[in-house]
């Protein structure tokens, strides 16, 4: 048990590393950006003494480490800070793109672990076999497509050539449960991918598992082939299977804002691309850090699942 509150302590101390270390590498990639935003934000009246004000304004005339220590503090008490363009809180711009992007996160997520899982065991059952085999080669040429083709593609067959689906979710706005038909191809060619690693994952896990001496054991004991298959090789399997999760999760949050600009989705994809445009730093800024928050948590979570379902994975993870 102490053992296992080292381990712990350890991965909650190295989440807090990262979590820092994204807070410095978001600031200095910020800070990196050609341009500036005070010429930016005077718009079409470039006079230097406006551009000084705007500068002085939004303290963009002090010196970095000084602004780097504000904002941390502010990021330490939940502050985002303030938009440049808006003039409004970077969580209030942020609040409204967040409702569609998880939406179309959590659908994604719902979908993929039991069609992942189901098709990763399907395909072990039957190793080498018919099924197996075209699990294994669909899925690997699936993954082989990127997901703007693979959109650009459902939308030509599915959309304008059958007329089945809507293109895009233009009209409908952020109220995208009241019409799932728009939700459809968004959420396709989001689970493309992910379901194709995880699948061969488990399969591979399965495949090995049911190929260990502790399985053979258990048939030797007279347990069923399912309870063998369910309650014994598949924890091994998933356990991995659990870490890819979370990197697919990492992946998610810049798949949904190539997602969301090919299909119109008004999500924190849309507020990324009207940040930059605007050259509205805080923002930008406030969505990186949310999005590698995100990833740190969600990784610190697959290891305590794979910890759960196998210790000595978690413990060399």
């Amino acid at each position: 048990m102490a053992g296992v509150s080292r381990w712990l302590v350890r991965r909650i101390l190295l989440g807090a590393a990262q979590t820092a270390a994204v807070v410095l590498l978001v600031f200095a990639l910020t800070e990196a950006l050609p341009g500036d935003a005070a010429v930016a934000l005077a718009g079409d009246d470039p006079d230097p003494a406006r551009i000084a004000a705007i500068r002085e304004a939004l303290h963009l005339d002090r010196p970095a480490h000084e602004r780097l220590g504000e904002w941390a503090a502010g990021l330490f008490h939940g502050d985002l800070g303030m938009s440049l363009a808006s003039g409004r809180p970077v969580a209030a711009a942020l609040a409204e793109g967040f409702g569609p992007t998880l939406l179309l996160a959590a659908l994604t997520l719902a979908l993929l672990v039991p069609a992942g899982v189901g098709l990763g065991v399907l395909a072990a059952r039957r190793e080498g076999g018919p099924v197996d085999r075209v699990v294994s080669s669909v899925t690997l040429a699936v993954y082989a497509v990127p997901e703007f083709a693979l959109g650009v593609l459902l939308v030509t067959v599915l959309a304008l050539r059958l007329g089945w689906l809507p293109p895009t979710a233009v009209g409908y706005g952020t109220d995208l449960l009241a019409h799932p038909e728009a939700l459809v191809l968004p959420v396709l060619v989001l689970l493309s991918r992910p379901v194709c690693s995880i699948s061969r994952l488990v399969r591979a896990g399965m495949v090995e598992a049911l190929a260990s001496p502790y399985a053979a054991q258990a048939r030797r004991y007279g347990l069923s082939g399912a309870r063998v298959r369910y309650a014994h090789a598949l924890p091994n399997a998933v356990a991995p299977a659990a870490q890819q999760l979370a990197r697919t999760v990492d992946w998610l949050l810049c798949g949904v804002i190539v997602v969301e600009a090919l299909f119109v989705i008004p999500g924190l994809g849309t507020v990324l691309m009207d940040a930059v445009a605007a050259r509205d730093v805080p923002v930008v800024q406030g969505l990186a850090v949310v999005f590698g928050l995100v990833a740190v948590v969600l990784n610190l979570a697959a290891d305590l699942v794979a910890h759960r379902f196998a210790p000595r994975a978690g413990a060399a993870a």
